[in-house]
């Protein structure tokens, strides 16, 4: 009995007849298949009655195959992580959430325990699409928090679900359709220089160069805490490198940036003045 085989792992096609190969097209004898199943078991099919069929088959049974991993462990994937209750998932999401600085992750364990967790805490992944979301949206309205805090909120349980929804958790983006909070910050109001001179006399040495570098160097607080001589790198230009981390009290790298990264920022002649006034009277460590 003469076999044709096909692709390595497709299996093969044959007539179990008296017929040469070169004459299956025309006896009528129908053909039959041998292939392994997913199992790994040797099957053999009958009834086809041209080459075609018999191909087409055996192609059919190759493409099952190769999706049966895939198809495999996405079902894994849904029945360990759609049982989950969102506060585990959750807190194997943020342990991946690894770029973080400390205040980002301060912020991030606040919204978590003080508005996420009570709320969608116990619930099960699986559980979760648009309606959930938007009730708790609503939850947080009826709670009287903050438009920042629910569009702060929001964004975080949007990101875990997100997370969840590329695993395969969810056939559909559970957070689709959902009208996020309308956060619409208030207008930034300037200090005009009568008002500036009142607040930089307003406290100690401290706070006027504080005042000084922020209000002529567009500094944030934690970055003027961190000034420093060295950073005077032209009589008009000071180099941001770091910023006092509010968590740890300590140097740390800028907000949102690499270590190694920096801002140059434009430096009034009057703030380069505090800074020096500010060092001759109180002197420097390490600048």
């Amino acid at each position: 009995m003469a076999t044709k085989s096909l692709a390595h792992g497709m299996g093969t096609f044959y007539k179990d007849c008296e017929h040469l190969q070169s004459r299956w097209s025309k006896c009528p004898h129908e053909y039959k298949i041998r292939y392994r199943s997913a199992a790994g078991k040797q099957t053999e099919e009958a009834g086809f009655s041209t080459q075609e069929k018999a191909i087409a088959r055996l192609t059919t049974v190759y493409q099952e195959k190769k999706a049966a991993p895939r198809s495999q462990s996405k079902a894994e994937r849904i029945q360990k992580y759609g049982a989950m209750q969102f506060r585990e998932y959750t807190m194997e999401w943020k342990a991946g959430q690894r770029d973080l600085a400390e205040s980002s992750l301060r912020t991030l364990e606040s919204l978590l325990e003080h508005h996420i967790l009570p709320t969608l805490g116990s619930r099960r992944m699986s559980t979760f699409d648009h309606k959930v979301v938007d009730g708790f949206i609503r939850t947080m309205e009826r709670n009287g928090a903050g438009l920042a805090t629910q569009s702060n909120a929001f964004d975080k349980v949007k990101s875990v679900l997100l997370d969840a929804y590329r695993l395969g958790i969810y056939t559909e983006n559970p957070v689709l359709g959902v009208k996020p909070p309308q956060y619409d910050p208030e207008r930034a109001v300037i200090p005009s220089p009568a008002q500036l001179r009142d607040i930089r006399t307003a406290g100690d040495d401290r706070f006027l160069l504080i005042a000084d570098l922020m209000s002529g160097c567009g500094m944030r607080n934690g970055e003027a805490f961190a000034v420093n001589l060295n950073n005077l790198v032209a009589s008009d230009v000071y180099r941001i490198t770091e910023q006092v981390n509010q968590t740890t009290k300590t140097y740390g790298r800028l907000k949102h940036r690499k270590p190694t990264d920096y801002r140059d920022v434009p430096l009034p002649a009057r703030v380069r003045e505090t800074i020096e006034w500010y060092a001759d009277k109180h002197g420097t460590v390490d600048g």
